[in-house]
């Protein structure tokens, strides 16, 4: 590791186990994470990138409700489910585990309890919502109601997934209950509370302070900063969760997700220290004020992130604060947001089944809602596969390797390189280190365009060299030019490396591994063999007779 390393904790939002994630999922956090921390390791800089299935989430014990079955039942099945996916996807995690660890409790309780003794919770009597039928309090999710600020009919007790609000239960209009349909009443109970308001002005010199984020989240937050951050209940009536470590509430009590999930980023941290046989090694990136912390949310996750958990880190003493929240905004399909609850979209399943791994990344990538919401579907998908990666990125690197294995077996020599060749492969330098300034900023789309731009400028050179002529005119002149093409790809190849690991790996056992974010010259009498296609085009009538009634494409 190189002494300018810098440590990167690369903190992605952990997906609630309770059913199948979506391509709007992927494309929102996890996608994004890996591409940044894959960039980040090529920089030379010390990444430790976690997160893990939430499985205390209210969801979780609907489903189980709904099945008849467990919420263990529920964490067993989608959990798996998640990791085999990210395997397939080829996501870097260096640690992906659960809240639902001893560890993770232990992480979660210590928490709470130095929060305790700083001040910054506190007991208090409220009023929740009460099923007489059911004869329990329902928990934010188990409440369905309208959403007082946009009208939605089906907005849950913690949050409306049409407008992105975050609520409180006894805001809904006409509130009901999840599990009988009746029509819930207010009763007194006590729970522990996180004095959120405390921390009113220390969140708004911290937002002040940050530079480069983007203008929506900051904007957002501060947002809620203006109206003034309320205190919040930490704990319900529930027997699904952490344990408090005090038992001051009696029974029937559990420290509740929305707390403890954000904890996961630390409690993952010391799990991973556990691992490597260090135990302190957390602290390199918690207790470090070198360090650098980038979170991986989407917008409807802006206020757990960017002020409760700091709210919390500051309220549990001197832990690194969040660096960056490049939350990203919604993707949608045919114009209805992605949603694993109410079935908007492709799965992440469908898309693996539909599409190779890369070009599946490639066009989620490609469509990243950084700054807007984007709208995808399949055609969508199979036209950047079809006309981009395969077309311009697939085809140069199958021609030129084709058109040197058949006439040289071998890189060849580029002495005497003219104006020309040395223009291109300054060209990719440029646009390779273009590339390099938008990934640090997490600029990854605009990042993708200049891998994209910079293969379109290579094609462009052989286009107008045309060393297939040359080979039977002037084969010298023709082995310059299409050794420098290769020395071009093994550039170009390095901006796309953090989108395309499977076809990257592929490249690495033909041309060597990258080892850092530069292009390095092919080595002449490198072994060049005929390649094989490295993607495959789509054939999206075909894909699309199969899934006519799929109206969520």
């Amino acid at each position: 590791m190189s002494s300018t390393s810098t440590p990167v904790l690369v903190a992605v939002a952990w997906p609630y186990a309770s059913g199948s994630r979506h391509l709007g999922h992927l494309a929102g956090a996890y996608l994004p994470a890996d591409v940044f921390a894959r960039h980040q390791r090529l920089k030379g800089n010390e990444v430790l990138m976690v997160s893990g299935s939430d499985v205390h989430g209210t969801p979780i014990t609907v489903r189980a409700d709904a099945e008849g079955v467990t919420p263990q039942d529920i964490v067993d099945r989608y959990h798996g489910e998640i990791v085999r996916q990210w395997g397939e996807l080829a996501i870097s995690w260096d640690l992906y585990t659960t809240t639902g660890t001893e560890n993770h409790a232990q992480v979660t309780q210590e928490m709470f309890l130095a929060q305790l003794e700083n001040g910054y919770i506190d007991k208090r009597t409220s009023d929740q919502y009460f099923d007489t039928e059911a004869q329990r309090f329902l928990p934010d999710r188990y409440i369905e109601g309208t959403c007082p600020h946009c009208a939605y009919g089906e907005a849950r007790g913690d949050q409306c997934d049409n407008c992105g609000k975050t609520l409180d239960a006894t805001e809904l209009i006409n509130p009901r209950s999840k599990i009988t349909g009746a029509s819930p009443e207010l009763r007194s109970t006590e729970h522990f509370y996180f004095r959120y308001s405390d921390f009113n002005e220390r969140l708004r010199e911290f937002l002040q302070a940050k530079q480069g984020w983007r203008p929506h989240v900051l904007n957002f937050a501060m947002g809620w900063i203006e109206e003034g951050l309320h205190d919040r209940a930490i704990t319900r009536d529930l027997d699904w969760g952490i344990e408090l470590p005090v038992d001051d509430l009696g029974p029937g009590k559990r420290i509740y997700v929305w707390y403890d999930a954000v904890i996961g980023y630390l409690s993952a941290s010391k799990e991973w220290a556990q691992s490597q046989d260090d135990d302190e090694r957390w602290k390199h990136w918690w207790e470090n004020d070198e360090s650098r912390h980038v979170y991986f949310v989407g917008k409807d996750n802006i206020p757990f992130h960017c002020l409760f958990w700091p709210a919390q880190l500051m309220g549990a003493g001197e832990l690194h604060l969040p660096d960056d929240v490049p939350a990203n905004q919604y993707v949608t399909f045919k114009g209805g947001k992605a949603s694993a609850s109410r079935g908007v979209g492709l799965t992440v399943q469908e898309g693996l089944d539909l599409f190779q791994p890369d070009g599946l990344r490639y066009a989620l990538a490609a469509n990243f809602p950084e700054q807007s919401d984007t709208d995808i579907s399949i055609e969508e998908i199979a036209r950047r596969i079809n006309e981009e990666l395969v077309a311009t990125w697939g085809n140069l690197v199958n021609r030129v390797l084709s058109m040197i294995a058949k006439n040289y077996g071998e890189q060849p020599a580029s002495n005497g390189r003219s104006a020309e060749d040395e223009a291109i492969l300054a060209r990719v330098d440029e646009l390779l280190a273009a590339a390099d300034g938008q990934l640090g900023r997490v600029e990854l789309r605009a990042a993708l365009r200049f891998a994209m731009d910079a293969a379109g400028e290579v094609n462009a050179y052989l286009n107008a060299t045309e060393p297939w002529k040359l080979a039977k005119t002037d084969p010298e002149r023709a082995g310059v030019v299409l050794a420098t093409a290769l020395d071009a790809i093994n550039g170009v190849r390095v901006g796309f490396g953090p989108y395309l690991p499977f076809s990257s790996a592929l490249l690495d056992d033909i041309l060597g591994p990258v080892e850092g974010w530069q292009r390095v010259p092919v080595a002449p009498g490198t072994p060049i063999a005929k390649p094989t296609p490295l993607f495959v085009k789509v054939d999206v009538d075909e894909i699309l007779g199969e899934d006519s009634d799929d109206e969520s494409a």
